[in-house]
């Protein structure tokens, strides 16, 4: 098998090895070897997918760490599941947890001083932090009210609305507030599970809890909304018909008529005299000289006449 299926396929055998330690030592029923190996699958399927598209050809050391924290919380899934058909050993569910909580703050340190921080190990850090307050959210919320869900879900909450407001994928900067308060769910929770306190002072921690990842999420979506990328700007149907400029209607030139020649009109002759020449009334038309041939060279006074 190539080196880089190699890591994944080890955490999946190590996880039925553990199932296989419970089911030996405390009891595993069908439904927590049903949960803890259908687990154990998806993470070995999505870590393979997750070598393969950042082209590494194995797990770097903080990355086996994060990967016994995986088997770990595996072990808590199959547990918790298995408690809603059979008495669960409550102090090694805790035991277990706390072992994980404490794995946390040994991969990021193991990151840093072997210089292998990436990004494929940062989101398999966050899947089982994230997985493991999920599953400890179910295991509490029967006693506490369902209410408890919510610390769970929100995470996958958050990532479904990203699906559907793309504003929300946007990269965040590194806080290191988010960071304390990812580890507080996990402690406050196993401190929940543990049923150490009385059931009011229980209640106030998981509240908090709960206030704090209020907090963070809804910091970190006010950061991502202030810098959503602009919406493209929307154009009126009217606006964006090309304006069509009216024909410019030129009327035609009418060249003035030129002054017309004095006419003679033939008078009655009065004793001899030679006929008189007077000037038209009105100005005559261009067809003016036609007329006056069919006339006989008399001009009508009604010039509109044909």
């Amino acid at each position: 098998m190539p080196t880089v299926r190699s890591g994944p396929v080890i955490g999946l055998s190590a996880q039925l090895v553990v199932l296989a330690a419970l089911a030996a030592t405390v009891g595993l029923g069908p439904a927590g070897w049903l949960a803890g190996a259908g687990y154990a699958a998806l993470t070995c399927l999505a870590l393979s997918r997750g070598l393969h598209l950042a082209g590494a050809s194995r797990l770097g050391p903080a990355d086996r760490v994060t990967l016994a924290r995986a088997v770990l919380v595996g072990a808590v899934t199959a547990l918790v599941v298995d408690s809603f058909g059979r008495p669960t050993p409550v102090g090694l569910l805790v035991a277990l947890t706390a072992v994980a909580l404490l794995l946390d703050a040994v991969d990021g340190r193991v990151a840093r001083r072997t210089g292998t921080a990436s990004a494929l190990g940062a989101r398999f850090d966050m899947e089982v932090d994230a997985f493991l307050i999920l599953v400890l959210s179910v295991y509490v919320a029967p006693a506490a009210g369902s209410w408890v869900l919510a610390i769970g879900a929100m995470r996958y909450v958050f990532v479904a609305a990203s699906a559907v407001l793309p504003w929300l994928s946007g990269s965040l900067p590194p806080r290191y507030w988010r960071k304390v308060v990812a580890a507080a769910q996990g402690v406050l929770l196993a401190v929940a599970a543990a049923r150490v306190l009385p059931e009011p002072w229980t209640t106030v921690i998981l509240v908090a809890a709960l206030a704090l990842l209020v907090e963070s999420f809804g910091r970190d979506v006010a950061w991502l909304w202030h810098r959503r990328p602009a919406a493209p700007p929307v154009t009126s149907p009217i606006a964006a018909t090309p304006t069509v400029a009216a024909p410019t209607v030129t009327a035609p030139t009418v060249a003035a008529p030129a002054p017309a020649a004095p006419v003679a009109l033939p008078l009655l002759p009065l004793g001899g005299h030679a006929p008189l020449v007077v000037p038209p009334l009105l100005p005559v038309p261009g067809p003016v000289p036609a007329l006056a041939a069919r006339s006989g060279g008399t001009v009508h006074s009604d010039w509109r006449s044909r």
